[in-house]
């Protein structure tokens, strides 16, 4: 890539006064070579697979850091989904597995370890069981080990299964770590359609057609986004447009420079640039501002769904021409928080849960970091999975819930979580059960978008 000295100054001033930043350097390491019948083997080649590739990541990432001036905030590991190399292991030994991810985690320095996954949106093997199972204690007793399970996709339809399981598993795993508000249920994620190179945690996991070891990264753009909108506050909405695509372009191309200079210095292949607009509890760091920049006086309120697909679209296209290798989610995040709009727009009022999941039809992923009721039900939790998870298999999509029902907490009450998870109101949801449609069990069939052959 050759980097013109207008687009080094460009650069310079996003870092310094807009808030840009690299996101994620994320290694995505393969690890089906170390299954083995004898668990103690297995549990060893794991740590010594994933410290021997990533030996070097955190201290590569801080010095390219450094040259090029352009902060890089996380340096995580992305692993193969877990439960695919368990085979007859037990849920203590899943567990056990889960504390020897957070020791190689901890021991490189890198702040989030993912793939502690499994793939069971069609149905679920004894490796899956157990990972199940294990999920609510791994997650308890670890700190930087996230875990996603996918329960539907367009080609196979919904396993309502499994999305029953998962509604127990996250109220179970909230009441663990009541005394920190349900921490926990934030290393998890339940996906539709997810995708096998997904540098953002806590989804990612490194898929069966990726590599032996790769290099992806995402950005996080909004602050950039948003200065450069308002420098046109009469801009029509096709000009509105052009500016979010060539702001994007802009975004793209510093990060996938960053990307492959960490790849080329750990002589790792470099995989995907992950466009995200990525947000933060920053000031005028927010997609929600960015929103009511485009013209809405409160995220939430009438004109939101037609906003956000104007701005993802457009990210899309200004990253596409940026980068030959586009991929992970790639347009724009709406977590509660993690981005202060987001929290000012449930606070006044105008965002509600309902319009969360109306939005989701048209951003990168879904229900994202949201505080829910203390006694919010686990019929209740699977009924919101679902209908996450028809949003995304019915329009392509990816899509995903990660919600964090706080043992205790009313509606209207302020959590903290700390750190990059920010802070969340804490939100009611419909009063009437979803418990028969739940307990049916069974699976949602696959839509006719999926025969596309």
């Amino acid at each position: 890539m050759k980097i013109a000295l207008n687009e080094m100054m460009e650069t310079i001033n996003m870092v310094q006064m807009e808030s840009l930043d690299i996101r994620t350097v994320t290694m995505g390491i393969s690890l089906y070579d170390c299954a083995d019948s004898d668990f103690q083997k297995l549990n060893e080649s794991v740590y010594k697979k994933i410290t021997k590739y990533a030996s070097k990541l955190t201290e590569v990432a801080n010095a390219v850091e450094k040259e090029y001036g352009i902060p890089i905030i996380n340096k995580r590991i992305s692993i193969t989904p877990i439960a695919e190399i368990l085979g007859n292991s037990t849920v203590e030994q899943a567990v056990t597995l889960a504390k020897t991810l957070d020791k190689a985690a901890k021991d490189l320095n890198v702040d989030f370890i993912g793939g502690y996954s499994a793939l069971v949106h069609k149905g679920i093997t004894k490796g899956d069981q157990t990972l199940l199972a294990a999920l609510p204690e791994a997650l308890s007793v670890t700190e930087r080990v996230c875990a996603s399970v996918s329960v539907a996709t367009t080609r196979t339809g919904i396993n309502m299964d499994a999305v029953k399981q998962m509604g127990e598993i996250i109220k179970k795993a909230a009441e663990n770590t009541k005394d920190q508000n349900g921490l926990a249920c934030a290393k998890l994620v339940v996906f539709c359609n997810p995708v096998e190179d997904n540098p953002f945690m806590a989804g990612a996991f490194h898929g069966a057609g990726e590599g032996e070891v790769v290099i992806n990264v995402g950005v996080s753009g909004p602050g950039v986004v948003l200065s450069a909108l308002k420098k046109y506050p009469e801009a029509d909405l096709g000009e509105v447009s052009e500016i979010i695509k060539k702001t994007t372009f802009k975004i793209t191309r510093a990060g996938e420079l960053i990307g492959r200079v960490v790849a080329e210095r750990l002589d790792v292949p470099f995989g995907i640039m992950d466009l995200s607009l990525a947000p933060t509890n920053a000031i005028n760091d927010s997609v929600a501002e960015i929103l009511e920049e485009i013209g809405l006086e409160r995220v939430g309120t009438h004109g939101t769904i037609a906003a956000l697909a104007l701005m993802n679209d457009a990210v899309k296209k200004g990253g596409a021409m940026a980068s030959s290798y586009v991929g992970g989610l790639s347009g724009a995040f709406i977590p509660v928080s993690e981005d202060n709009g987001m929290i000012k727009g449930i606070l006044d009022d105008s965002l509600t849960l309902s319009k969360l999941e109306a939005m989701t039809c048209v951003c990168s992923v879904g229900l994202d970091m949201i505080a829910l009721t203390g006694d919010v039900t686990a019929a209740t939790l699977s009924a919101i999975i679902a209908d996450e998870a028809a949003i995304g298999m019915i329009n392509k999509k990816t899509t995903a819930v990660r919600v964090i029902p706080v043992p205790g907490k009313k509606e209207g009450e302020i959590v903290e979580f700390g750190g990059l998870l920010g802070r969340a109101p804490v939100m009611g949801v419909n009063p009437f059960s979803s418990a028969k449609l739940i307990d049916r069990g069974g699976r949602i069939p696959s839509p006719l978008q999926a025969l596309i052959n």
